[in-house]
């Protein structure tokens, strides 16, 4: 048995599309680097002051909440809607359709998106985008990599390099030897 995983916080938001990158890399090297993915949807808008992704977060943080292993799923066609297809992410037909699309039924789908309006979810996103805060992030996306009692806060998706070394690891490029195998 190996040593435990280590755990990593990556804070993002869909509009960003170097979260989106930051995203991709970090999915792909879980397993390669034995760690533990904490996914955190995060307003940049509580951030940056200006975004127009809060709908969208706000249903990912509602995916969180009640099926938080169709997280990485359905943010991934968020994103591929917005940055891949050039389409909309805000409206709710269309938050709809990446839900489905990633694999939760319709019915799911409308339940999640009926629970973004509610104050537990506005709630839980504030938090979330807090915690980012307060670990010092000024933008997205933020990777919070908690190794041998120590945190470290990394801006960008051009830090995996130095994570990597954090990590004790080797980084391979954006898309290591072993997943470019499967693909």
């Amino acid at each position: 048995m190996g040593p435990l995983p280590r755990t990593l916080e990556l804070f993002y938001d869909v509009l960003s599309p170097y979260s989106w990158l930051c995203f991709e890399v970090l999915c792909r090297y879980q397993k390669i680097w034995n760690i533990k993915l904490q996914l955190q949807p995060t307003l940049i808008a509580g951030i940056m002051k200006d975004s127009g992704s809060v709908s969208a977060m706000q249903f990912l943080t509602a995916v969180k909440m009640e099926n938080p292993e169709m997280l990485e799923k359905v943010s991934r066609e968020l994103w591929m809607r917005l940055w891949s297809r050039e389409q909309d992410i805000s409206e709710p037909q269309s938050i709809l359709a990446a839900a489905e699309k990633a694999g939760l039924s319709a019915e799911q789908a409308r339940g999640l998106l009926e629970m973004i309006s509610t104050a537990e979810v506005k709630k839980k996103l504030r938090e979330v985008t807090e915690v980012a805060c307060k670990y010092g992030a000024f933008g997205l996306p933020v990777t919070v990599a908690h190794v041998d009692g120590q945190t470290h806060m990394l801006f960008g998706s051009d830090r995996m390099e130095l994570l990597a070394y954090l990590l004790g690891e080797k980084w391979m490029g954006p898309v290591p030897p072993t997943l470019n195998a499967r693909l």
